[in-house]
């Protein structure tokens, strides 16, 4: 199975730049979108319903226009559920859950925790949840995860890790978390096959930064340990423009 995970930062406005170009070519079988900043009802026919692919969406419903999360897929799952266990948690649009026989496959938009310490908690408590949520569902199945982390875990991970100590993003607290969630058995994928630097997923709209690849890798594919066997590629599609994200990609060798 081919897996594909994006922040857009807007559908709409990914749409007037060759999303759907981009989508049908890709040939996924499931594709995580994150900030998609829309209610489905907003969307065209075509736009809401594309040819081959059944959507599920979760859009945020504290604030029109922010946050929100869906998903595309070919192979209907045995379920579909949102948000996490803990309603404080919940509102945003953050967490669509696709269940398929042999895996529970998770895309997030993880908050972000620049704003302020409040912010930054709420972060913080959100991949708590999450990960005590994904702990329980792999007593009975493997678990995929993907989406915008909104963290880089290692000085590999952005271009300018030393400037960046004190930035949310790259706090120790927040990368502390990640090393967590990696001790209890999740793999990043991407680095199963690539320890090169300069591979990023996000870069600032503000002073070029794209053009001079001064990014971070805040998107990920992480599976636990017990699918790694199955992982036979992971990649950043980084000439991908419409967003200041760029998708990130997985294949699992497996019977869904």
């Amino acid at each position: 199975m081919k897996f594909y995970s994006w922040n857009i930062n807007g559908l709409r406005a990914v749409i007037k730049k060759g999303y759907w170009d981009w989508f049908y070519a890709c040939d996924a079988d499931v594709v995580g979108l994150q900030e998609i900043k829309v209610e489905p009802e907003q969307l065209t026919e075509t736009d809401r319903n594309p040819e081959g692919y059944q959507v599920a969406w979760n859009s945020c419903k504290k604030r029109k226009g922010y946050s929100g999360t869906a998903a595309f897929y070919r192979k209907e799952p045995l379920s579909i559920s949102y948000g996490l266990p803990d309603d404080t948690y919940n509102g945003e649009g953050r967490c669509i859950l696709l269940e398929y026989p042999s895996f529970y496959f998770f895309n997030i938009y993880y908050p972000n925790g620049q704003k302020d310490d409040e912010r930054l908690n709420f972060k913080l408590g959100y991949y708590d949840c999450f990960l005590e949520y994904a702990q329980e569902l792999r007593k009975i199945k493997p678990i995929v995860a993907c989406g915008d982390f909104n963290t880089a875990h290692k000085p590999i991970d952005l271009k300018r890790p030393k400037e960046n100590e004190k930035t949310s993003g790259f706090l120790p607290i927040e990368r502390a978390w990640v090393d967590k969630f990696v001790d209890h058995g999740y793999v990043d994928t991407f680095r199963m096959f690539n320890e090169q630097p300069d591979e990023y997923s996000w870069w600032s709209y503000r002073y070029g930064a794209r053009s001079r690849n001064a990014g971070w890798r805040i998107d990920y594919f992480f599976v636990s340990d017990e699918l790694q066997g199955n992982v036979t590629r992971a990649w950043i599609e980084q000439d991908v423009m419409g967003s200041d994200h760029c998708p990130v990609g997985l294949e699992l060798d497996l019977d869904a």
